[in-house]
This record gives C-alpha cells, structure tokens and sequence, in this order.
C-alpha cells in the first residue's frame, strides 16, 4: 500500500528539506514534496527522516554470525539488523584453514539469492585472507593465502556473481594479476590488512583499487617520510576510506583528520560489528576464535582487536559528535558512500522517487524510532507501531 512520513525534516546526502512529505508505494519510494490527498499520512512532524544505513564491514550482530555455513542464520542476521538501522549490508567473509572459505561463500550466496524480510543482502565482503601477515590483526596465521588469477577465478565462480567486495594487501606478490581479474569483473577491490608503502599503494589504486579497509587498523601508518596507503588514498580523488567510529579503532582527533583530508564524500562508516553487537552479554567467536567484550571493545584473548560492537544507529551519532558534522554529510558516509562501494548507488542510499524505500525515522536527538526496508516496516518503537498502525501501515 502507498503511505505518507508527512511534515518530517528529510535528510539525504545531497539535500536537508523541512516540513516535507516523503511517500512511500510498495518497495519504492512515489514521491518527495506534497503527499497525495488520497493517500494515508503518517504525522512525521519533528521526525528526521534518512536513508537507510548500509553496513559493508560487518561479521554480524544480534548474536549472529555473517561468516557461517548455515543461510539461515545470515537470514536472521538481516531480521535483526534493522533494529540498528541497517537496511542493506554486505556479509563478511573472512578465512579458513588451508583453503579458501568456499562453503561461507556458498551460504551467502544461497541467502542474498532467496531474499527475504529485513535488511537485504546485497552480497558478500570477503576480508581476506589474502592479507599481509605482519598486519593481519586478528585474522589467523592458517588463514592467509597468496593471491593468485586461479584463486581469483575459482572465487568469482563460487559467488556466481555476489562478491561486490574484496580486501587484499597490493604488495604481496600475486596481487597484481587478482586485481586485475577482480576489476575487470566488476568487484570493488580495497587495500587493507596491508604493508603496502606509498608508492605500491598509488600502484594498486592505478591497478582499480578503489577503496581502503577500515582506515588507520591493520595497515602501514601515517608518517611524513612515508605516508603509507593512507597518503596514497588521500591523493586518489574515485576512492573512499573506511572508518570505525565506535572511538576505540580510531581516536576522534584522527577521524576528524581523516574526513577533513578525504572529504565526507570520500569516507564509508563501518562497523566491523561482531555477533556480540547489540547483545548484553555476548559469549561469541571470531572465525572460529574465542573473543569477549572488554571497555566496549571486542577481542581475542591475547588482547588483540577483533572488530566492533557497534552498531550503525550509534555509529551516526558518534560520527555527529566526533567531527561535528552537518547531518547531511554524516548521514552520506552511512548511506550513499557505502552503496557506491556496494555497487547499490542506482537504487540505494537516497530520498529519492524510484529509489528503494529504504528509510529510517529518528528523534530530534537521533535515536532510532522506525526502520522501514523495502517499504515494509521492519522495526519500531511501541509508540511508533501504534501511529503506524492508526493508518493501516
């Protein structure tokens, strides 16, 4: 049915309307601007209204796992999400021992092919494992592997067309080629877990690298005698750094260098959420290896980072307090910027007419109260669920 979010403030990454109507018919989004007299309206006065997030670095969430052999499970996972205000996101994929993680690839697969209710499955990151040993964070020795065309090939055909994201160190020998092959099919290829130096990182982003995983973690820092990845992204005006902005993986003083030296059009907020993000007491693993939650921070038991219990809705709110932010600009790097990385941007990420209806609705001080995929209402507050349910939505 066609509904109304009437006299709300729409906030894309292009545009702040006030006292607008957005209205909603069937998956798409009908209209911005006056809604139809004879169609229902939903009172959204002093309501924000955004895009929906979309998360392309994240390992899970809600007590589930994205690197799992079970599709239902990743199902779950998407039912879940929307409670933080993701609605759409990519699985995260990372190794296994003594091979390629060809049955997490076939479960994703299998799950973003059936669809279903909640925050859609646009496709697969794969984090690895074809990664630098000495920046592999908490991703295990026994998973890395050296990049090759044939593991390049054997993987696109595995993922019968879902890989939209690879991270890969451009300095190990072998990258070149799986680049190469990798591009050319249409993936978004990211440096990370890397030691690249500067000018093997402007070589990869010649080569089609167009994006950074999570920026400052698990790569070559920052110097000024060897500006590393990050001084070759900064100087790469087609490719988007990832951030952590949960305030543990990076200082707020660094995310706020690291957007001023990007541009807010340039960065993808991420959360690198674990299955322990949105659980109060989370007893979970990473990859098969057991971490806990400790000062708000995910890790193994040597005491090493593992990704994040954040979760998008606290990701937007951080990013507004960190770098003191227009609201457009933040709510870009939740939004358009990952559906860009995610190959969506057609569809995905704003508050437009043809575009998905994909719509959050948060308070005056950003706290989620409605998360709306694909035109279905998947999460609500108790008082939103009666005002929805006052007009039959």
């Amino acid at each position: 049915m066609a509904f109304a979010l009437d006299g709300a403030r729409l906030i894309d990454a292009t545009a702040d309307r006030r006292q607008t109507a957005i209205t909603i018919d069937g998956r798409r989004i009908a209209a911005v601007g006056r809604a139809e007299d004879a169609t229902p309206r939903v009172d959204a006065a002093e309501m924000i209204v955004t895009p929906g997030f979309i998360d392309v670095h994240t390992h899970g969430g809600g007590g589930f796992n994205l690197h799992t052999a079970d599709p239902d499970e990743l199902a779950a996972y998407a039912r879940w999400a929307p409670s933080t205000g993701t609605t759409a996101f990519l699985a995260g994929v990372v190794g296994v021992p003594g091979d390629i993680p060809a049955a997490q690839l076939q479960a994703a697969t299998a799950a973003a092919g059936r669809g279903g209710p909640g925050a859609e499955l646009l496709g697969i990151h794969m984090e690895g494992p074809y990664i630098n040993g000495l920046r592999r964070g908490a991703h295990a020795p026994a998973w890395l592997r050296a990049p090759s065309l044939a593991e390049a090939e054997r993987i696109l055909a595995i993922a019968g067309g879902w890989l939209r994201l690879i991270t890969v160190a451009p300095e190990l020998p072998g990258a070149d080629a799986m680049i190469r092959c990798l591009v050319a099919a249409g993936v978004c290829v990211s440096m990370g877990h890397t030691d690249a130096a500067y000018e093997q990182a402007r070589a990869a982003i010649a080569l089609g690298v167009t994006h950074v995983t999570h920026c400052f973690n698990a790569m070559r820092p920052l110097l000024h005698r060897a500006p590393g990845p990050l001084g070759a992204l900064v100087e790469a005006p087609h490719a988007r750094g990832e951030l952590i902005a949960d305030g543990v993986h990076v200082h707020p003083a660094a995310v706020r260098a690291l957007i001023h030296a990007l541009g807010p059009e340039h960065v993808v907020v991420v959360t690198d959420g674990l299955p322990a993000a949105g659980v109060p007491e989370p007893r979970f693993t990473f990859g098969g290896q057991p971490a806990h939650v400790a000062g708000g921070a995910a890790r193994l038991a040597d005491g090493s980072l593992c990704g994040s219990v954040l979760t998008m809705d606290q990701a937007l709110r951080n990013v507004v307090r960190f770098a003191e932010l227009p609201l457009p600009a933040a709510v870009g790097m939740l939004t358009l910027n990952p559906a860009r990385s995610a190959g969506a941007a057609q569809r995905k990420g704003l508050l437009r007419p043809g575009y998905d209806a994909d719509l959050l609705v948060f308070d005056q001080d950003l706290h989620l109260q409605v998360t709306i995929c694909r035109g279905r209402v998947a999460y609500a507050t108790e008082a939103w669920r009666a005002r929805l349910g006052m007009v039959g939505v």
